[in-house]
């Protein structure tokens, strides 16, 4: 795991740090070509510069957040209206982490993807990569 992203977790309580792990295990495991780092002050993974994938704490939970999860078609993934393509997830406890369905956004987030990376260039509109 990326040492940043060891320190993130670190100062978070003791569940939300198994939360975490657990993630960013999934993350490293499926997305073995990505790099992560923290952005913005949280942990998040990239595709030749593309945040894809990341999770932060919030007062609902951890949020899972996929940049480009409005598309992925997933019930279990939450999307919000608006011009962005991000949809998201919470959770509060370890058990409630579907690693089945972890794994099948983790394909999806490598499949599916938005340009964020050049997003300000465009002037603020997303232009589709896969």
């Amino acid at each position: 795991m990326n040492p940043e992203i060891s320190t993130y977790n670190a100062r978070l309580s003791a569940e939300d740090q198994a939360i975490c792990a657990a993630l960013a295990h999934h993350m490293d495991v499926e997305l073995t070509e990505a790099t992560s780092k923290i952005w913005h002050a949280h942990p998040v993974w990239f595709l030749d510069g593309n945040p894809i994938v990341g999770y932060s704490k919030q007062k609902p939970g951890i949020r899972l957040m996929f940049w480009s999860g409005a598309d992925f078609d997933e019930e279990g993934l939450i999307v919000r209206k608006g011009k962005f393509k991000d949809a998201s997830v919470f959770y509060n406890a370890v058990a409630e982490i579907d690693a089945v369905a972890l794994n099948r956004w983790l394909k999806k987030s490598r499949d599916i993807q938005w340009d964020y990376q050049h997003i300000v260039k465009n002037r603020g509109k997303l232009e589709r990569l896969k």
